[in-house]
């Protein structure tokens, strides 16, 4: 009887052991050495632990940030993702490209240096890409054109160098293309995914023009700013009827703003600091919340549809006439929160001079082929004087 309760014992060790090495083994061999690499490659930043409850005599699937269906991983989000985490120091190890049913790989801000791995491009299930506010340097590797299944590619806020690859544009499934602060250069490529609605190039040193059809007309968040593009954009921006986000400010766009981007869906109108020339002319009220159109060299009338903008920016322009009545009804009842009008060629406005500007309303006229009728503070910027020499004003004239 002995003997056969040692033997029953026996077994069940036998049994107990075989579940804990099952249960450690599940993973896909390829998969759990494609994690031992990248873990040897990483380590947390101090602060940040990560990477505590990687121990590989365990099963990985149950690490911090790894997520597996079945024997692989389909997920790898590499980092503490909650606000103010110190995130994680070292390189991504080319053994990435080895987790080959990857969809989603992330990791948190941090101090990750070194290139992207060419590797990458075999994850040809991978839909989510992200790591931005890190060092990543480097070129952005022309193989991601393989990646097809691909829309979300965030690298934003690293110090990638190089052209933005033709490739990376045809992938057919994009939503979000988030590339800005880097140091990328040369032109913007087509972009013409019939599903990307974010576009974000913005504070690098892409220069160029942009091509009449070169951005997809599904665009609802569209930020080229800070960069050094240059000509007409008035054909590719009449095809965005989508938009609800344009900033195309601190580059060298010319030629005319069409009136059409007024009747947009838009929330926010950036194009400030360009070289756009001619009228501006909606053609109904504008119900943008916010027009900024300082610093280019628009001249004409100012257009009484723009009197509904709440935060209206025409500043360091060349516009002339009177300033519509319409504005000045606007801004005595705090219809419009800011109104700047300063180093134009106006010639009056409509206001009494006793009239009492709400407190939570800013208007600024000053420098212009008049002597503002109200005093009004204005932007440091707009300098000491109230008007324009008569010189200048008769230049423009004649």
């Amino acid at each position: 009887m002995a003997k056969g309760s040692e033997v029953y014992a026996a077994l069940f060790l036998l049994v107990l052991l075989r579940c804990k090495f099952l249960a450690f083994a599940i993973l896909n061999p390829l998969d759990f050495l494609a994690l031992q690499s990248i873990r040897k490659s990483l380590d947390d930043l101090p602060g940040s632990n990560f990477f505590a409850s990687w121990d590989f005599t365990s099963d990985p699937c149950n690490f911090a940030g790894v997520y597996c269906e079945s024997d692989r991983v389909i997920a790898l989000n590499l980092g503490d993702p909650r606000a103010g985490s110190p995130g994680l120091t070292g390189r991504i190890d080319p053994a990435i490209g080895k987790l080959s049913t990857l969809a989603e790989f992330s990791i948190v801000p941090g101090r990750i240096i070194g290139s992207l791995p060419q590797s990458i491009s075999q994850l040809k299930g991978l839909r989510f890409l992200a790591m931005s506010r890190n060092f990543i340097s480097g070129a952005i590797p022309a193989t991601f054109g393989d990646l097809r299944n691909l829309k979300t590619l965030d690298l934003s806020y690293n110090q990638l160098t190089g052209e933005i690859p033709r490739s990376v544009g045809t992938l057919p499934g994009l939503s979000n293309v988030i590339l800005c602060h880097n140091l990328l250069s040369g032109s913007v490529p087509p972009f013409l995914s019939q599903t990307l609605t974010r576009l974000d190039l913005k504070h690098n040193a892409l220069s160029g023009p942009l091509a009449p059809h070169s951005l997809s007309d599904s665009l609802q968040y569209l930020s080229l700013s800070w960069n050094r593009l240059s000509g007409p954009v008035d054909q590719l921006l009449t095809q965005l009827d989508q938009l609800n986000y344009l900033d195309l400010s601190v580059n060298q766009f010319t030629g005319p703003i069409p009136g059409r981007i007024f009747s947009f869906p838009i929330t926010d109108l950036q194009l400030q600091r360009n070289s756009f020339t001619g009228s501006v002319q909606p053609a109904n009220q504008v119900t943008i919340t916010t027009v900024d159109l300082s610093y280019n060299r628009l001249w004409g009338q100012i257009s009484p549809m723009l009197s509904t903008v709440q935060n209206l920016y025409l500043n360091n322009n060349r516009f002339t006439g009177q300033v519509p009545g319409s504005f000045v009804d606007r801004i005595l009842d705090a219809g419009i929160q800011l109104l700047y009008l300063q180093h134009n060629y106006l010639t009056g406005i409509s206001i009494n001079p006793t009239a009492e500007i709400p407190l939570s309303s800013s208007l600024c006229l000053q420098y212009n082929c008049m002597v503002p009728p109200v005093q009004t503070p204005c932007p440091l910027k707009a300098g000491k004087q109230k008007t324009r020499p008569t010189s200048q004003c008769n230049e423009l004239k004649g």
